[in-house]
């Protein structure tokens, strides 16, 4: 028996039946993982949040506010560098009014921060704000960090005088002071790169 021949549509057509099965099998992949993204995300802000109030609480306890200070300076990025360094990732803070410079929000950062304060404002529950957003090279999370009790010793309204003397020297440009209870602080982000 001969061998069938395959006319050149014939070819075409098989190649487009089977892109087409291919792009299927890539989109429900991406679904998969941005829930496995998203899981490993939280699980690295929750170290990063469980080891930061910790020392929080131990600086507040050994030398107040003033001395929490140093922490949020030095410890916090220190703790982000690390996280950053054992999974590959970028792990960070930002927030809509920085103290540190250092983590100035990018547009897709400020947005989803708008977005954030304004459900928070409207009454959703600080513990669900959260999102995430995939793109062709990375994926991104942020969670959101509402002001706590605690928080307004260095960050609220009214500030005793050598708490914000030391706060002028140590962060010239502040902008994160004059919150109150509930409100966003900020937010941790990661940056996961799949290339």
């Amino acid at each position: 028996m001969p061998a069938p021949v395959i006319t050149p549509l014939a070819r075409i057509v098989a190649l487009v039946l089977a892109a087409a099965a291919l792009s299927s099998c890539e989109r429900a992949q991406p679904q998969a993982d941005a829930a496995q993204l998203t899981a490993e995300s939280r699980a690295v802000v929750k170290t990063f949040a469980t080891e930061l109030q910790a020392a929080l609480q131990d600086s507040l306890a050994g030398g107040g506010p003033v001395q929490a200070i140093s922490t949020c300076k030095e410890v916090a990025p220190a703790i982000a560098a690390r996280l950053s360094r054992e999974k590959g990732w970028t792990v960070g803070r930002t927030s809509l009014k920085l103290r540190n410079p250092d983590n100035a929000p990018d547009a897709w950062e400020t947005a989803r921060l708008d977005s954030m304060a304004q459900r928070l404002a409207a009454g959703t529950d600080p513990a669900t704000l959260e999102e995430h957003k995939r793109t062709p090279h990375s994926f991104r999370y942020m969670k959101a960090i509402p002001i706590q009790p605690a928080c307004l010793l260095c960050h609220g309204e009214s500030l005793a005088a050598p708490l914000a003397a030391t706060l002028d020297a140590a962060y010239p440009a502040d902008r994160a002071r004059g919150y109150k209870l509930g409100e966003l602080r900020g937010a941790f982000t990661v940056t996961i790169p799949l290339d």
